[in-house]
């Protein structure tokens, strides 16, 4: 039998960065069997999966008791594959509410686990990290600073970089252009509303008022970014629902294809907070991040999150460099209020465009994927040969 691997990733941005470790350790290890939970790039680097990880990537207490069910299944499913195929190691990416309990599981049957993209533990939850310590073998971490936090609790800890360092392109900003914007010419405005389905119902219509609202005060046109993840159908039905249609001001166009370019070509991103922050960052567009949980969620969030900021951008630039709207405040009028107070200051624009031209520097070097992969391959080989 070849060798065997096990890898589970929960987001699309999971899925995403795994893909890619994987396709870099397919050049290390030919003969290696992968097998686990993912999507459509997992299944594309030649990931066998049990499920789609859709199916369970949510956010919020009320929607995880939704989905609970479905989860359980899964995570029975994945470890009768483990007892079946006998893999040598795992590959755990990100996702900690799922993963961390299937370490565990794990770890009972003597299976090593490699952590790709550290739960965020330093910020909240930090009784995590005995845990961390007890099932997982090695963590690789995006970010220089979570080393020594591992390290101090005992969990064997290595920086590879971010691999979205090599994933987003540096790609000409409408900003950069010579000729001046002209007269009624519209500001074109990328809408992301993440990756998940629950953050979609509840953001692309917040985020569909604002560019209605924005429209009122100045000419604009909107790009929804679709993610992978998300059915075209169901953004159709959002814009539907909010009343755009193909003779309606403002003209809104869906982007599938060639996402980072639309985001590159627009003037400003209303952003879903996430991975997707760092996305827009990295192309230098100004962006405003916006994002609403459940009540219950948010005032549990309150009590247990001990941070300056919420969005990724801003943790890692170690300040406000781009507004931040949640809950009460992620409300269409704000939303337009916030981009109309941008869209005409450009001394404010390029403040933000400065302090977003640093973030690249801050995330490291490219090849955060071979690293990871040689990491892994590294657990595997030892595997293999006790």
């Amino acid at each position: 039998m070849s060798l065997q691997l096990l890898a589970v990733a929960g987001e699309a941005s999971g899925d995403l960065h795994a893909a890619r470790l994987l396709t870099e350790l397919a050049r290390i290890e030919p003969g290696l069997s992968v097998f686990g939970l993912g999507g459509d790039e997992m299944r594309a680097a030649g990931v066998s999966t049990v499920a789609d990880s859709s199916e369970i990537s949510v956010v919020g207490l009320i929607e995880v008791w939704k989905i609970l069910p479905r989860a359980r299944q899964i995570f029975a499913e994945l470890l009768a594959e483990v007892d079946r195929r006998k893999p040598a190691a795992a590959l755990l990416v990100d996702f900690p509410d799922f993963n961390l309990r299937l370490a565990k599981e794990l770890a009972r049957r003597g299976v090593p686990v490699v952590y790709y993209v550290s739960p965020q533990v330093w910020a909240w939850r930090k009784g995590r990290v005995r845990q961390i310590a007890r099932d997982v073998a090695r963590m690789l971490v995006l970010f220089p600073f979570e080393v020594e936090f591992y390290r101090r609790h005992g969990v064997p800890a290595v920086h590879v970089g971010h691999p979205l360092v090599d994933e987003v392109p540096r790609l000409p900003q409408i900003w950069d252009r010579p000729e001046p914007r002209a007269a009624g010419e519209p500001f074109r405005i990328a809408l992301l509303p993440g990756s998940r389905r629950s953050e979609v119902e509840v953001l692309l219509p917040l985020q569909l008022g604002a560019l209605a609202a924005l429209a009122r005060k100045m000419p604009v046109e909107g790009r929804i970014i679709q993610a992978p993840t998300i059915a075209r159908e169901s953004i159709e039905r959002h814009l539907a629902l909010a009343g755009f249609g193909e003779k309606t001001t403002p003209r809104v166009e869906i982007v599938d294809r060639e996402r980072f370019a639309a985001i590159a070509d627009s003037h400003l991103a209303l952003c879903a907070s996430g991975t997707a922050t760092l996305e827009v960052g990295l192309l230098g567009t100004p962006m405003i991040v916006c994002y609403r949980l459940s009540a219950w969620t948010y005032r549990l969030a309150r009590l247990l999150v001990k941070l300056p900021h919420v969005s990724l951008v801003n943790l890692v630039l170690e300040r406000g460099a781009v507004p931040e709207k949640l809950q009460h405040e992620a409300e269409p009028g704000r939303l337009a209020a916030e981009a109309v107070g941008l869209l005409e200051n450009p001394a404010a624009i390029a403040a933000m465009r400065s302090a977003l031209a640093e973030l690249r520097g801050r995330l490291g070097v490219g090849g955060a994927s071979e690293r990871a992969a040689r990491e892994v391959a590294g657990v595997l080989v030892a595997k293999a040969a006790a």
